[in-house]
Parts: structure tokens; C-alpha cells; sequence
């Protein structure tokens, strides 16, 4: 009975130790752009005023349409007006396209521009949930000087782990007159099991990337 509590008890200490070490690397990390690049030639050009395609891809419909909902918010708030594709110009949540193949629609809504994401997983930390260890010792068997002592350990997992993923956000603006690139990022957001704020967080992230470019 003491050894099982022993046991009991170091697993919680380890299973604690574990959770909080998660809560570390996930809170120690943020969400960022990871990487920019801006055409020349359209450096300096405000489109606050003027209309946004916003489109996303991304692995699943759900996070698709958080996507564009939250990249919609954030278009508002740096000065333009955005413009959601209707669900027959969108293309299929798993199967994200170039910024070129919503050019017409982008055109016959009087957009001038196409901000398009690409939404993949991004890095993935894996909780194994706790374990439960067992020891039995002390036995000792033999006769005068001599014995044989033995002890039996063994360890199970309790419950089941938790999964959380890291999302990222490829985006491009696109000029829709021309088709040309303007401004490519990629926005990275920590493994997290709330998927509605990492949308959120990646859009804010893009949004304040192309206003810093100078594009809002």
C-alpha cells in the first residue's frame, strides 16, 4: 500500500510537471510573421478605401470560414472594405488555389486587390496524459548470510492525451488589375487547442504585417 501511494503520488508529480511544462513552450511562444516579402513597385500604395477580396484555404470548411470571417474583421479595421467570395467562387476547403483564380470574381466585385491565405498545420505538441506506476519490494529470500531480494515496477497510462496544433497562415495581396504580387507573408500562431482564436490571431498577425508595408 505505501509503495502504490508513493507511486500514485509521483505520478501526479510527473503528469503536473508535464502540463506545466506545455503551458511553458506554448506560452513562451507567439504569434508572428515569420517571413515578408513586397514587390518594388507597389510599395507605398494605400488601399485603405477601397475593396478586398478575401479568400482563405485551409484543410477543413470550418476553419476556412473562421478564416475568412476573422481576415474580413481585421480588413475592416486597418481602413478598406471587404468582399467574401460566394460559395460558387470558392474553391474547395482543402484544396487552396492561387490568387489567380479569383481574379474574375475579385473584378466583377469591384475589388482591386485579392488577400488570399493558405491555412496548413504548423508544428504539433502531443500531451500523452498521465501514468499510473506500481512497485512492489522488499521481498528477501534465502537462509543464514546469504538472500535473493526482488522488486516488481510497472507503469499504465490513465485517460487519453491531448493534441495540440500550431496553425500557419501563407498570404498573398494580389493586384487585380495587373494579377501581379504585391506583398507575401507567413504568419505562424503556437500549438493551441482553440482553432477560433488562432484564426484571430493569424489574421491580426497579416493584417498588421501589410499595414506596416505600408499597404492600410
Amino acid at each position: 500500500m505505501f509503495n502504490s501511494s508513493v507511486a500514485a503520488k509521483a505520478g501526479r508529480i510527473a503528469t503536473c510537471t508535464l502540463a506545466a511544462l506545455l503551458l511553458l513552450i506554448t506560452g513562451c511562444a507567439s504569434t508572428k510573421l515569420a517571413a515578408e516579402w513586397t514587390d518594388p513597385q507597389f510599395k507605398g500604395r494605400s488601399l485603405r478605401g477601397t475593396k478586398v477580396f478575401v479568400v482563405c484555404g485551409a484543410p477543413e470548411p470550418a476553419i476556412k470560414l473562421n478564416c475568412e470571417q476573422q481576415m474580413a474583421l481585421e480588413v475592416t479595421a486597418v481602413g478598406a472594405t471587404p468582399v467574401k467570395p460566394e460559395p460558387t467562387d470558392a474553391a474547395p476547403a482543402s484544396q487552396p488555389q492561387a490568387a489567380e483564380q479569383y481574379l474574375s470574381a475579385a473584378r466583377s466585385a469591384g475589388a482591386e486587390t485579392v488577400l488570399n491565405s493558405a491555412i496548413a498545420p504548423d508544428a504539433t505538441v502531443v500531451n500523452p496524459g498521465p501514468s499510473v506506476g506500481f512497485g512492489i519490494g522488499g521481498f528477501r529470500m534465502g537462509g543464514g548470510g546469504g538472500g535473493v531480494g526482488t522488486s516488481v515496477g510497472m507503469s499504465a497510462p490513465v485517460g487519453s492525451g491531448q493534441v495540440m496544433t500550431g496553425y500557419a497562415a501563407s498570404s498573398t495581396l494580389t493586384d487585380v488589375a495587373t494579377g501581379r504580387l504585391m506583398w507575401t507573408a507567413k504568419a505562424t500562431t503556437p500549438p493551441s487547442q482553440d482553432v477560433n482564436e488562432q484564426m484571430a490571431k493569424l489574421a491580426k498577425a497579416v493584417a498588421d504585417g501589410a499595414q506596416k508595408a505600408g499597404f492600410f
